[in-house]
């Protein structure tokens, strides 16, 4: 194990050539990140999220409930052993083979199947109340995080000469300020990664696990090797739109239209301007070129440049659905009201498509399975999709 540690923490990987970790130990006149500080990261994110979850029972619940927003989930799907069987041992999306067989064996119509299958998913879903409170929290963090980001980078140097980054690097003394930033900031993506698990689910669920993977990786390398001051800017940086996009949900939620189409025209601005404006020009940058030219290349700074460009690159991707969402509500804008949070067929919709027979009673079974063919289609009826979580992958930077 010792070899092993001795392996990882290989000077001549994490800092520049001729500084030792020796050099970076604390002393009386300053001090300098050390990785284990970052072990307080741990225990602090199992606090934020038993601090979300009180926030959301006894804060965001009452807010949304004062707001009118129904605790009710979709329709629940008419109990059925066979059914229930095959949802939950073979298959949740069954195809046309199964639903005639199963048509048979019920004496039921396959539309009336194909419902049910529709409504049994359905009704895992998280009801409207609590994406609502799911985003609210998020939405209360963003802006705290982000208020003290802006409000302790503006006394600073590097936030107006990102060259001041670099000068006298490593040797640049912690701060409580930058410490505290450090570990929150961390923290949060802990207990968001985390509580991925059990939130809500959506299809884009394993490129958000690899976003949260880069910002924790993000926030470790720059702190570990003491790029600390350009991590600040990163972080409020990317801060600045989940502000907007939990504050359009939250409107969307409430059936505020006007307000939550605003607050998406608002974020959609502000995150592409500062994803593929502000981060290339100003942070890669540094990174990249100020960098080289004041410390030089060694080889962790290699793998942080490459976290940051993997960044760019879901930058470019979650920019480009942003601006697919915008052109979808604009034509469908043509024909009724304009909300960029409720368009048709989007990739993460959290409800699935209904027609309005879904609505009703409970399926019932026919007498006679060649009727089935009258009443029934194996097509899934309805196409319009529910964006309540708002854009795709816009939850996280």
């Amino acid at each position: 194990m010792a070899g092993i540690l001795a392996w990882f923490w290989n000077e001549r990987f994490w800092l520049p050539h001729n500084v030792t970790w020796a050099d970076l130990k604390n002393t009386d006149e300053a001090a300098f990140p050390q990785a284990e500080d970052l072990y307080l990261a741990c225990p602090l994110a199992f606090c934020i999220f038993m601090i979300r979850l009180v926030f959301e029972r006894f804060i965001a619940r009452p807010c949304a409930l004062g707001l009118k927003i129904q605790a009710n989930g979709p329709q629940k799907a008419q109990p059925n052993a066979i059914l229930e069987k095959v949802f939950t041992a073979i298959t949740k999306h069954p195809d046309e083979k199964r639903l005639e067989g199963l048509s048979k064996q019920l004496d039921w119509d396959v539309r009336t199947i194909q419902r049910w299958f529709r409504q049994r998913r359905n009704q895992e879903k998280p009801s409207t109340l609590a994406r609502f409170c799911e985003s609210m929290w998020r939405f209360t963090f963003y802006l705290y995080i982000f208020t003290y980001g802006v409000r302790f980078l503006k006394k600073t140097p590097w936030l107006w000469n990102t060259r001041e980054c670099w000068y006298d690097y490593p040797y640049q003394p912690l701060t409580a300020d930058i410490h505290y930033y450090y570990i929150l900031e961390l923290s949060f993506y802990l207990s968001l990664l985390f509580s991925q698990f059990t939130d809500i689910r959506r299809k884009d669920f394993l490129i958000m696990f690899l976003h949260h993977l880069a910002t924790i990786s993000l926030i470790t390398f720059a702190y570990v090797n003491n790029m600390a001051r350009v991590g600040t800017l990163v972080m409020c940086l990317h801060d600045s739109a989940d502000v907007l996009v939990e504050a359009a949900k939250m409107a969307n939620y409430a059936k505020f239209q006007r307000l939550c189409n605003l607050l998406f025209v608002m974020f959609a601005m502000v995150f592409i301007s500062s994803r593929l404006g502000v981060y290339p020009v100003w942070i890669l940058n540094t990174t990249l070129f100020e960098s080289w030219e004041i410390v030089g290349p060694y080889p962790s700074w290699w793998v942080f440049n490459l976290l940051l460009i993997l960044l760019q690159f879901l930058h470019s991707f979650w920019s480009y659905l942003i601006v697919k969402i915008a052109c979808r509500a604009i034509s469908r804008g043509k024909a009724g009201k304009w909300n960029p949070l409720h368009v048709s067929k989007d990739d993460r919709s959290d409800i699935e498509s209904s027609s309005d027979e879904d609505n009703g009673p409970p399926p019932t079974p026919v007498q006679k399975h060649h009727n089935s063919t009258t009443n029934g289609t194996n097509k899934a009826h309805g196409t319009n999709g529910y964006l309540s979580a708002g854009a795709p992958c816009l939850d996280e930077h």
